[in-house]
C-alpha cells in the first residue's frame, strides 16, 4: 500500500471501530432489556447471566456489521470530502478507485469475515445461548412441574418420506429427550401402512443412536386391504433402523430466522424441496445467509459515490441518497424472501436477486463519477 492507501484506510478504520463498538453496545443493551428479566426468573446466577450475554454477542454481528460499515464510510469519506482532500487527490491525477482501493480490499476481507461468522461463529452463538436459556428454564420449571411436563412440545408430527415412516407424539420433552404417546407407522412405496408401533413413551438412545420404545405394541397390516394381521405387546423394544433425529422432528416449530446456518443446512440435506412446501422458507433463509456475504461490497458501492459527490452538491443530499438506497436494498431483500418463501420464486434466485441487483446499481453509480 502506498501513502494514500494507508491514509484512507486509517481514516475509515478508526471510525468503523468506534461505530461498531457503539452499535454492538446498543444492541447488547436491547438484549439485556429483553432477556435479563427472563434469566433472573429462570434462576440464573450472576456468572450465568454474564456468560449468556458473552456468548450471545456474536449473533449481533449479522445485523451490526453492515450498519457500522455504511455509517463509517459515509462519515469518514464525507469528512475527507468536506476538507477537500478527495478533490486534492483527484486533482493530483488519482482516480476514485485508486483513492478507495484499500476500502475495496477491506470490503473483500469483510465478505470473508461475514461468511465465517454466518457459517461458524453465529451458529455456535445461537445454539449455545438458546440451549443455555432453555436449560435454565427447564431447571426452574422442574421444581414445580412434573419432569415429563416441563417445556413439552405438544402434537409432534414428522413425515420421514425418505425412509417411509410417519411419526406422531402427543407430546415431546426436550428436557428429558423423551416422547409420550408415540405412534410410528412404516409405509410401503405407495404409502400404505405395513406396520405400526404404539408406545407409552420412547427415546433415542444417545450412545447407539436408535429409538427405544416402552410399554406398547407392534401391529402388522396387509398393505392391500389394510386389515390387521398380527399384534404383539412389549415392555421395551429397540428398533435399530429408527434413527431419526428429534431436532429435525421439532424443526418446523421454529422460525427460519431463529435457526443457525448449520441447522438450516441439515434441514436441506434431509428434506427435498419438492417433498415439503415448508422447506422453501428454510431454503430461502439458507441461501440468503450465503448471499449476505456480498453485503460489504454492496454497501461500498452504495456509499462511496454519494459520500464523495461534487462540491456543488450539499453532502447531506449524497448521504440521504445513500441511506435511501440502503433502505431500498433491505426492502428488496424482504420482498424477495417473501416471494421465495411462498414458492413464487426459486429460493436461490430469491436470495441472490436483491444482492446482485443492488451491487450492479451501486457499481453503476460508482462508474458514473468523473
Amino acid at each position: 500500500m502506498n501513502l494514500v492507501d494507508r491514509y484512507i484506510l486509517r481514516e475509515w478504520f478508526v471510525i468503523f471501530g468506534l461505530v461498531l463498538g457503539a452499535t454492538v453496545g446498543l444492541v447488547l443493551m436491547q438484549a439485556l432489556y429483553d432477556n435479563f428479566r427472563d434469566l433472573l426468573d429462570a434462576g440464573a446466577s450472576g456468572s450465568d447471566v454474564a456468560f449468556y450475554f458473552l456468548v450471545r454477542v456474536p449473533r449481533f454481528f449479522s445485523v451490526v456489521l453492515p450498519l457500522a460499515l455504511l455509517v463509517s464510510l459515509l462519515y469518514s469519506l464525507g469528512r475527507l470530502h468536506r476538507g477537500n482532500e478527495i478533490i486534492a487527490l483527484r486533482a493530483a491525477g488519482l482516480g476514485l478507485f485508486e483513492i478507495t482501493r484499500s476500502l475495496w480490499v477491506s470490503g473483500l476481507i469483510l465478505c470473508g469475515v461475514s461468511w465465517w461468522l454466518n457459517a461458524s461463529v453465529i451458529p455456535w452463538s445461537i445454539e449455545r445461548s438458546d440451549r443455555m436459556l432453555d436449560r435454565l428454564r427447564y431447571q426452574q420449571l422442574s421444581q414445580t412441574v412434573p419432569h415429563d411436563r416441563v417445556g413439552v412440545v405438544k402434537s409432534v408430527a414428522f413425515d420421514n418420506q425418505r425412509e417411509h415412516r410417519m411419526w406422531f407424539m402427543n407430546r415431546y420433552s426436550p428436557f428429558l429427550a423423551r416422547g409420550y404417546g408415540v405412534s410410528v407407522a412404516e409405509l410401503d412405496a405407495d404409502r400404505r401402512e405395513k406396520t405400526r408401533i404404539v408406545a407409552r413413551e420412547a427415546y433415542r438412545d444417545p450412545q447407539r443412536g436408535y429409538w427405544v420404545f416402552k410399554d406398547g405394541r407392534e401391529d402388522w397390516f396387509d398393505s392391500g386391504t389394510g386389515e390387521m394381521m398380527r399384534t404383539v405387546a412389549f415392555k421395551e423394544k429397540a428398533v435399530p433402523h429408527f434413527r431419526e433425529d428429534p431436532a429435525l422432528m421439532l424443526v418446523f416449530d421454529r422460525k427460519p430466522g431463529d435457526l443457525s446456518f448449520v441447522e438450516l443446512k441439515r434441514i436441506l440435506d434431509y428434506f427435498a424441496l419438492d417433498a415439503n412446501p415448508k422447506i422453501t422458507l428454510y431454503a430461502t433463509r439458507y441461501y440468503g445467509l450465503w448471499a449476505d456475504t456480498l453485503g460489504p461490497l454492496i454497501i461500498l458501492a452504495l456509499a462511496i459515490p454519494f459520500a464523495v459527490s461534487g462540491v456543488r452538491v450539499n453532502p447531506v443530499v449524497g448521504v440521504s441518497k445513500s441511506l435511501g438506497l440502503f433502505v431500498l436494498y433491505y426492502a428488496l431483500v424482504q420482498a424477495s424472501y417473501a416471494l421465495g418463501g411462498r414458492d413464487l420464486m426459486p429460493p436461490m434466485i430469491a436470495a441472490l436477486l436483491p444482492n446482485v441487483v443492488m451491487l450492479i446499481v451501486g457499481l453503476w453509480f460508482f462508474l458514473r463519477i468523473r
